[in-house]
């Protein structure tokens, strides 16, 4: 039968074989006094002592080996051996805002209209007394390339012998005929005022600078920049088919004479002969 010490001694270097290097080492040497003791006690002859010391020897060498491990966990790595940690991230610079030009982000101004400007009109005086609603209608229509009888616009305006109703009605037949319904109804329910001359002013600019004549419904009296003066005290259309001087002064093609087919009239003044009347532009 095998000795128990080196069965002993034996079985615990198996397990120690497993253990870190300095567990290791120092094993070997509590190993080397546990068997120098287990000797000793064996020349002295008693087995039994022996094994008890050698027994003692062993749970002191286990307990070694706790604390070696122990401490390898918390004492500080001292392996020489590169990080291999992940080297934080440099916190990225701040964004830099690029100027923008404002001139390059605003949005076109379309362009001024011209300071002065003449349709080409093709003029026609008014075949009966009462058709001046549709001849002035076919003037305005005139400069827009656009060909229509007097006859067929009368019957599209509602003209009778009492002549042609309203403004609105001039507005309704242009739209008819021209794309886009491009006109509106001005109406002055009595003497305009300032801000309604100036509404007129730059409808009539905007009307003649987009190549469409302005119809207006006027009454009474009124004298143009030469001195010639122009009554019609029960009413009368009348087409606008140019202005000048940033539309301060505007042209008429008038139905009623064609021995004065034409005129230039003040806005101010136009817009007081359409009192209690409107226009279409």
């Amino acid at each position: 039968m095998e000795d128990p010490v080196k069965h002993t001694l034996k079985r615990q270097l198996r397990r120690l074989a497993t253990q870190r290097p300095a567990q290791v080492a120092a094993a070997s040497a509590a190993a080397l006094v546990l068997a120098s003791s287990a000797g000793a006690l064996l020349h002295n002859g008693d087995d039994k002592h022996a094994t008890q010391h050698a027994s003692a020897a062993v749970a002191e060498l286990r307990s070694d080996s706790v604390a070696s491990r122990g401490e390898a966990r918390t004492s500080p790595s001292t392996s020489s051996s590169p990080s291999t940690a992940a080297p934080s991230a440099a916190s990225p610079a701040p964004a830099v805002k690029k100027a923008v030009d404002p001139d390059l982000t605003r949005k076109p101004e379309p362009p001024k209209p011209p300071a002065s400007k003449v349709l080409d009109y093709d003029y026609q005086a008014q075949t009966t007394y009462f058709y001046c609603g549709p001849a002035a209608t076919r003037n305005a229509l005139s400069a827009a390339g656009i060909e229509r009888s007097q006859d067929a616009l009368a019957t599209q305006l509602g003209t009778t012998e009492m002549g042609t109703n309203s403004a609105e009605d001039t507005t309704r037949v242009l739209n008819a005929v021209v794309k886009g319904d491009p006109y509106r109804t001005r109406m002055f329910p009595g003497a305009p005022s300032p801000a309604q001359m100036d509404r007129l002013q730059a409808d009539v600019v905007a009307a003649v600078s987009d190549g469409r004549g302005v119809v207006a419904n006027i009454v009474g009296d009124a004298t143009d920049v030469d001195g010639g003066w122009h009554s019609f005290s029960g009413g009368h259309y009348i087409a606008v088919v140019g202005y000048r001087d940033n539309g301060r002064t505007v042209k008429i093609a008038d139905s009623a004479n064609p021995a004065v087919p034409s005129y230039w009239i003040t806005t101010i003044d136009l817009a007081n002969w359409m009192a209690t009347r409107g226009y279409s532009a």
